[in-house]
């Protein structure tokens, strides 16, 4: 089965390329509101940052297909001793957007990840009440839907064609509430100056919410993941990126920077790029600018 996918360079907080109702699945992960080790400083503060979650919630429920789901990849942050509500907030403009909430995956890493361990060790150094600060090993995979969906608008040769094995989905425990994923290490080769989160999230979501031949919208594509799991289950996909310098690491992922014999050669890759306008691409030089502007 030939697959369609399309790469768009711009600010996915105007989504103009793409037809209303065109999408059947959105698998996203936002950047985290001024995350120490990945985007510090990236926002001015946190009213900015709920305002491009609310374009983009906006812009997801004009897209995306009724009775179709978007699955938020998101979590609270803690910010020079800060913690903002990013869950809770989100969840509201998702439901404002007109998303119905229907359901809340907690995605727990490893056990030994820790990227902030000085948290929890103060209470080592001052071994008294109040002196608790958790270290936080778990995210959320929030799940909206946009109405209902109708299970008879599927046929019976897409039926079995998407397929869900069984065995995989209990012996994962795919049934739970809580998923067990091994994280991205930082620093890893294709997700230098990218917050990219495992394949088996995308895989999972993709392989419980979408049919084969279907599109998957990823508006905050990073290094390209979403896409590249989209491909290798037989869905077109869509992705959004900001950053102009990702391109050679997107196509490297998704199979289209080389010739792979895990793709089907006759796939297409699109590319679209937002030179100018309020929403045009822009590169990480001016990223790291406006965050050394933004830390002064």
């Amino acid at each position: 089965m030939k697959t369609r996918h399309k790469l768009i360079f711009g600010n996915c907080m105007e989504m103009n390329e793409i037809s209303d109702s065109s999408i059947h699945l959105i698998v996203t992960s936002p950047p985290y509101y001024n995350a120490p080790f990945d985007y510090d400083g990236l926002f001015s503060n946190y009213e900015q940052y709920l305002g491009v979650l609310n374009h983009v919630a906006k812009e997801s429920f004009r897209v995306l297909s009724e009775g179709r789901i978007v699955a938020l990849n998101i979590d609270d942050m803690l910010v020079n001793g800060t913690k903002y509500p990013i869950v809770a907030d989100a969840t509201k403009i998702f439901q404002d957007a007109g998303f119905r909430y229907r359901d809340r995956i907690i995605w727990k890493k490893p056990d030994g990840y820790l990227r902030i361990s000085k948290r929890s060790g103060v209470i080592l150094q001052n071994p008294f009440p109040m002196y608790f600060y958790p270290d936080n090993l778990l995210e959320s995979i929030v799940i909206f839907q946009k109405g209902k969906f109708d299970y008879r608008s599927i046929s019976k040769e897409i039926r079995e064609l998407s397929k869900i094995d069984k065995k995989e989905f209990q012996n994962n425990n795919w049934h739970k509430t809580l998923w067990e994923m091994t994280n991205v290490l930082p620093g890893s080769t294709l997700e230098k100056n990218v917050a990219a989160f495992p394949e088996q999230l995308p895989y999972r979501i993709i392989k419980l919410y979408s049919y084969v031949g279907e599109t998957v919208l990823d508006p905050f594509l990073g290094s390209g993941t979403t896409m590249k799991v989209a491909r290798l289950l037989k869905r077109n996909s869509v992705g959004i990126e900001i950053i102009r310098d990702l391109e050679k690491i997107i196509r490297m992922k998704i199979g289209f920077y080389t010739s792979s014999d895990i793709f089907n050669n006759e796939d297409h890759l699109e590319i679209i790029e937002r030179k100018t306008g309020k929403y045009k691409f822009v590169t990480l030089e001016y990223i790291e600018k406006k965050k050394s502007k933004e830390n002064k």
